[in-house]
């Protein structure tokens, strides 16, 4: 439903949030988070259980990337010229929580369903990870277009820093759920061609916690109406328009030049993450376990798929603290800076992968990881909404999801031949490579991106802003 004309409002800026209403309004990215970590941490392992080898494993990831890639600039724009009785925002927060539940009971069990709908088993996992991704990036894309929404600009770093600590807490969770209910007693080893308990109990649980965390923040969250919205744009009257889809490829075309640039960073930082993400499980299995790279039904393969979720959830557990940092750090170094810092941190992290045999002190790459993964997640964000209309807030938010799903697609299509023809399916090389390319990344942050118009003293009073 679209906002009707109304009389000039007079102009007022947007209120200063508390951190209480801050963190109400991103809860539901904490079950977004432990979805998506369960993912990452468990879809390359459950996969294999199924049957896929090594260098087909990227090849299932694009569901992921595509999905994204059209979905996100899609519910942007539908989010910018949607105004209901819910809210702008959150009626996708709602449709993509429950289309994500349903896909995270089934995924595990798809091998179950196989039996009972006489279907290919990967072909029937690969329709349940598509739905999930899809539904996870109907129900995220939103939150970030939210911080536009509601938050005054001086406050966008700390919005998105809170979310980066949102995220980093579910995604603890997710990663590590599958490990914890392994020492509580439930088995991670199921018979060839299925799922373990401890795997598919922890979708379970991740499945309920999502629904949870999604209507707090419908519950506790109220979003502008169009008239408020009209306010804070100058007192501009609020007018009927008509929009198509065909306008996201007007403002893709027309995108800020900040946003181009920001892209070419982001597409060597996703691109890296995406290689962690698949191969790392591969990685440890051959790497530090001594496996072949066919051994994907043993305990030690299982071991490693266990080890993985541990690792990212110590990543994701880092971030928390870097996220609680960001600001500060670019209050005296400047964002661009941070940013590039934490990258080469992340790239470094990737690469000692390879020197530290030692699964006892992989936690050591994980730091490095997880200062990389606090930056990426807030501040390419805070340094593009500035530049940033707020009535496209949610397709340019859509948009820029592009910079980060083209290069997971171009890795997905040729990650699993490199490390097959070039690696020798030992894939503990490839993510060498994603450590390279985080640090490319780093590097140019510091070339394309424009220093930040804020001078230390703003970023101070931008803290001092928000109160409890």
């Amino acid at each position: 439903m679209k906002p009707k004309h109304h009389s000039s409002l007079s102009i007022r800026k947007k209120p200063n949030l508390s951190m209480a209403q801050i963190i109400n309004m991103s809860m539901g990215f904490l079950g977004i988070q432990m979805a998506f970590g369960l993912q990452n941490g468990n879809a390359s392992r459950i996969l294999a259980n199924f049957g896929a080898d090594v260098h087909e494993l990227s090849w299932f990831w694009l569901v992921a990337p595509i999905t994204g890639l059209i979905v996100q600039p899609i519910i942007g724009h539908m989010g910018d010229n949607t105004w209901s009785p819910l809210g702008r925002r959150k009626p996708y927060f709602l449709i993509g929580a429950v289309l994500c539940a349903i896909g995270l009971v089934m995924l595990p069990n798809a091998a179950s369903a196989t039996q009972m709908m006489a279907a290919n088993v990967l072909l029937l996992a690969v329709i349940f990870l598509a739905m999930m991704d899809a539904s996870i990036n109907v129900a995220m894309e939103p939150f970030r277009a939210l911080v536009g929404d509601m938050l005054p600009k001086h406050q966008a770093t700390i919005g998105f820093s809170v979310q980066t600590i949102l995220i980093g807490i579910g995604a603890v969770i997710g990663s590590e759920l599958p490990n914890w209910l392994t020492k509580m007693g439930i088995s991670n080893e199921a018979p060839n061609g299925f799922v373990a308990d401890n795997v598919i109990y922890a979708f379970y649980i991740g499945a309920a916690v999502l629904i949870v965390s999604i209507l707090y923040t419908i519950i506790t969250t109220k979003e502008y109406s169009p008239e408020e919205f009209a306010s804070f744009e100058g007192g501009k009257p609020i007018v009927e328009e008509v929009s198509k889809f065909s306008d996201i490829f007007k403002d893709f075309k027309n995108a800020p030049i900040q946003m181009k640039k920001l892209g070419i960073v982001q597409f060597f930082s996703w691109f890296a993450l995406f290689t962690m993400w698949v191969f790392t499980t591969s990685a440890l299995a051959t790497h530090h376990f001594g496996l072949s790279p066919d051994d994907t039904h043993s305990a030690e393969f299982n071991k490693a798929g266990d080890l993985t979720g541990h690792l990212f959830g110590r990543y994701n557990l880092y971030a928390i603290f870097f996220a609680f940092a960001l600001t500060p750090i670019a209050k005296f170094i400047g964002k661009k800076q941070t940013h590039a810092l934490a990258l080469t941190c992340g790239g470094l992290g990737l690469i000692s992968m390879y020197f530290i045999k030692d699964t006892d002190n992989l936690w050591i790459s994980m730091v490095g990881l997880g200062f990389a993964w606090a930056s990426i997640l807030a501040m390419p964000y805070a340094m593009l909404i500035d530049s940033i209309p707020q009535k496209k807030m949610g397709v340019y938010m859509g948009i820029f999801n592009f910079f980060i799903v083209i290069p997971q697609i171009i890795n997905g299509l040729f990650g699993g031949p490199i490390v097959s023809n070039v690696f020798g399916n030992y894939a503990i090389d490839y993510v060498v490579v994603g450590g390279v390319c985080m640090l490319l990344g780093a590097i140019l942050t510091m070339i394309f991106i424009k220093s930040e118009d804020e001078t230390p003293k703003e970023i101070e009073e931008e803290i001092q802003q928000v109160h409890f």
